[in-house]
C-alpha cells in the first residue's frame, strides 16, 4: 500500500537565514546527511522514529558529526549505522543552518549515487524510495527543503540553461520557478552574488586548488569549478565541474 504524502508548498530560493554562516557554525549542532540515490533516479528519505525530536518527520538519513570528526568520514559512519550502507565519492552539495524550537541545525548535505549494500531501517525508521516529482510534494523537515530544489543541478554543467535552472554574469531572479545561478571570480565576489540571491555559483576561470577549498568552505550553495575532473573537485568541496564558456 503507497501511503499519499501530505503537501508542502517549496521555497524558489534558499532562504538567507537558513543559509550557513561561519559565525553560527560553531553554536550549531553539526549534522551530515546522505541524499542517497539508486540506479533509478530515486532518493531515499527516511521518518524519524518516536522518542526523537520532530518524530515522524521526514528526512534525508544521517545524524550528528562527532567533534574533530571529518565530514566525509561522518556521513559514511552515519549512513553505515542508520542504514547499513558503505558509501564511495559522496558528492558535497550544499550547507545550510535551521533554527528549530530546540535549537540551531547545521546541515552538511551530501549526494551519494555510489554505495554498497540495500538501505535497510537500522534505527527503527521508515524508509521509502521517492522520484524527484513526489519528493517536491512530500512534508520533509523544515531544515531539508531547501535540498529538494538543490538535487535538480547537474554533476556536469554543461549548459547556461535549462528547464531546472539558468546561469549568468550576476544572479538573476528567474519568474519561472528555475534555479538562479551566477559566475564569480573569488571569495568577495561569490559572497556578493549570495547576497543578491544566487542559488549556485560557477567559478570563473582557472583556480589554483587552495582557493577553490577555501571559496567552498566560505560559501553555502553548490559550487562549479572548471578543469578538474569530478572526483578531485568533490575533495575540494566542490558540487560538480563546469564545462561553459568563460
Amino acid at each position: 500500500m503507497r501511503v499519499r504524502p501530505q503537501v508542502q508548498a517549496l521555497p524558489r530560493h534558499f532562504a538567507a537565514s537558513e543559509r550557513l554562516s561561519s559565525e553560527h557554525r560553531s553554536s550549531a549542532v553539526h549534522v551530515v546527511a546522505g541524499a542517497v540515490i539508486d540506479a533509478e533516479d530515486q532518493v531515499l528519505i527516511a521518518q524519524r522514529p518516536p522518542g526523537k525530536h520532530l518524530a515522524g518527520g521526514w528526512e534525508f538519513p544521517g545524524g550528528k558529526l562527532r567533534p574533530g570528526e571529518d565530514r566525509r568520514t561522518g556521513l559514511a559512519r552515519e549512513l553505515r549505522e542508520e542504514i547499513g550502507i558503505e558509501i564511495s565519492t559522496p558528492r558535497p552539495l550544499l550547507r545550510l543552518r535551521h533554527t528549530y524550537p530546540f535549537g540551531q541545525v547545521s546541515l552538511d548535505v551530501w549526494v551519494v549515487r555510489h554505495y554498497l549494500g540495500e538501505p535497510q531501517a537500522l534505527d527503527g525508521q521508515a524508509l521509502r524510495w521517492c522520484t524527484q516529482t513526489e519528493l517536491e510534494s512530500t512534508e520533509l523537515l523544515p531544515a531539508d527543503a531547501p535540498v529538494i530544489a538543490a538535487l535538480r543541478l547537474p554533476e556536469r554543467l554543461t549548459q547556461a540553461s535549462t528547464s531546472h535552472y539558468t546561469v549568468a554574469a550576476a544572479s538573476v531572479r528567474t519568474p519561472d520557478g528555475r534555479l538562479g545561478g551566477a559566475f564569480c571570480t573569488g571569495i568577495g565576489d561569490a559572497k556578493a552574488e549570495i547576497a543578491a540571491g544566487a542559488d549556485f555559483l560557477v567559478l570563473r576561470g582557472v583556480f589554483p586548488r587552495a582557493e577553490i577549498s577555501e571559496l567552498c568552505e566560505a560559501v553555502s550553495v553548490p559550487v562549479y569549478v572548471r578543469g578538474l575532473a569530478l572526483k578531485d573537485a568533490w575533495a575540494l568541496g566542490a558540487s560538480g565541474i563546469s564545462e561553459i564558456g568563460d
